[in-house]
């Protein structure tokens, strides 16, 4: 069962990011364990609609950075978690990865997340 956008996802809000939607919502979703993440950019490199972010690390935002995945515009292609050095890039189904995700994202700019439903280690940010 696909659910509405508006209904999916755990998050008070998206930032808007000039890119073009996908056509239609995948089997699958990647999710990034940000903890695990170092940064390293790899993924970013072979992600074919360019959904993966840059974001400042949670507690050093200057270094650190992390990457994120805009679950909005995944198509579920799984070439980053294949391509990730660091193995922090799991492929979930897609109810199960937008339900995970906030527990494994350490640090969004992408989704105002609601810091309840994060880590904690995200629970600096509020």
């Amino acid at each position: 069962m696909i659910r509405a956008m508006s209904d999916a996802f755990p998050y008070r809000k998206k930032i808007e990011i000039d890119k073009a939607p996908r056509a239609k919502t995948p089997k699958q979703t990647a999710v990034i364990e940000q903890i695990g993440c170092t940064g390293c950019e790899a993924c970013i490199a072979f992600c074919p609609v360019d959904c993966i972010e840059i974001v400042p690390g949670p507690e050093h935002p200057d270094f650190m950075k992390l990457v994120e995945i805009d679950l909005e515009r995944c198509i579920g292609c799984q070439l980053c978690a294949r391509y990730c050095p660091w193995e922090t890039i799991d492929m979930w189904d897609w109810d199960e990865g937008v339900e995970v995700a906030p527990s494994l994202t350490v640090r969004s700019l992408i989704y105002d997340f609601d810091p309840s439903e994060m880590h904690e280690a995200a629970e600096s940010r509020s």
